[in-house]
């Protein structure tokens, strides 16, 4: 198992290092650059402008340069303009050329400085995703458990009227896009035109005091996009291996149904559905835009979208990172989750 895990954490890196570099590349290309350059000093500046402004803040240098300084695993750029005014990328306020760090990179902790939000990356990262971080946790509380009961309950008698009932609900809510039943449940529920103003249609008071009148509706309708898949997952296993030779000698045997289903068949039945519920946190991190933006919940997702919106490439590049890491961990947990759930399956 350390083997297994050491090689893992270097295939890890190795892949962070290629998506984060390709990431960079897309977004230092040069109109993205044009654009900011516009944005951030006169959207009247002709082209020479243009390349002085990218010269003097090191942005018009090579790619694989520019991508070691924000790793932090080369010397920050400085610039001396011939007024005498000096461009550093490690240059904070407060510093001189002599006191400033060379390395202020990733790896230093400084993930750069928002366009747009005039924040610290890592500031406006942390708090978007420790409030999305709070979505997910009340969605996979009332997305997976639910999920695995209806896929047991419809898996445990193929063909029967309860399959077939489960399997249609599991069908309609995977077939139903969020922002569909996303706008469904406000008018039902939070609209003054239908009467039923049991919720409210908009999350933003969740972000400081959620409760349930302002939080269950948008983790509804992130559950019952998510639940249908996992439901389906779940029953298909769970049919597969009611039909195996051991359950049937156990019925041979005279175990009641229950202990069947509850000792021999479930934990076999899971190793399938345990898979693509860890898939479900890389895609609660980023898949839920739609839904935070529905429901003007500014989370992690809304993040990413007014980063790319805005051209905010810094912060951008920091989404970016924290969406790999979180993909590239939950692989890992599903892997060895595996071993635990079926002691036939080793780690070579």
């Amino acid at each position: 198992m350390g083997i297994f895990l050491l090689r893992r954490l270097g295939v890890m890196l190795l892949t962070t290092l290629c998506l984060t570099f390709v990431v960079f590349w897309l977004t230092n290309l040069q109109p993205n650059l044009e654009k900011l350059a516009k944005t951030q000093g006169n959207m009247r500046m002709t082209d020479t402008q243009v390349a002085s402004w990218l010269e003097e803040r090191g942005y018009a240098r090579p790619i694989l340069i520019k991508y070691g300084e924000w790793l932090g695993v080369l010397p920050g750029y400085v610039n001396v303009s011939t007024d005498g005014s000096v461009q550093a990328r490690c240059l904070d306020d407060g510093m001189t050329i002599e006191t400033a760090p060379r390395y202020c990179g990733v790896l230093q902790g400084e993930w750069g400085y928002s366009t747009v939000f005039r924040e610290d990356v890592s500031d406006i990262i942390s708090i978007r995703l420790g409030l999305t971080a709070k979505l997910m946790l009340w969605v996979m509380i009332l997305m997976v458990p639910s999920a695995l009961l209806l896929g047991v309950l419809a898996g445990m008698r193929e063909g029967s009227r309860t399959d077939r009932a489960l399997s249609t609900i599991s069908i309609t809510t995977t077939a139903t896009p969020e922002y569909v039943s996303g706008v469904i449940l406000i008018a039902v529920f939070a609209s003054s035109a239908v009467g039923l103003k049991w919720f409210k249609g908009t999350a933003t008071s969740a972000m400081e005091d959620a409760n349930f009148e302002n939080f269950f509706l948008p983790i509804l309708t992130i559950a019952l996009f998510g639940m249908g898949y996992i439901a389906r997952m779940t029953r298909a296993s769970m049919a597969e291996v009611m039909t195996a030779q051991y359950i049937r000698t156990a019925r041979l045997k005279g175990v009641s149904f229950p202990n069947i289903v509850m000792k021999h068949a479930l934990r076999n039945a899971l190793i399938a559905p345990f898979t693509v519920i860890m898939l479900q946190f890389p895609w609660l991190l980023n898949g839920v835009v739609i839904v935070e933006t529905l429901f003007n919940y500014k989370g992690f997702g809304w993040t990413l979208v007014q980063a790319a919106g805005n051209n905010d490439i810094e912060l951008l590049l920091g989404v970016s990172v924290v969406s790999v890491i979180v993909v590239l961990v939950t692989q890992l947990i599903s892997d060895i989750g595996y071993v635990y759930l079926n002691p036939r399956i080793s780690v070579s």
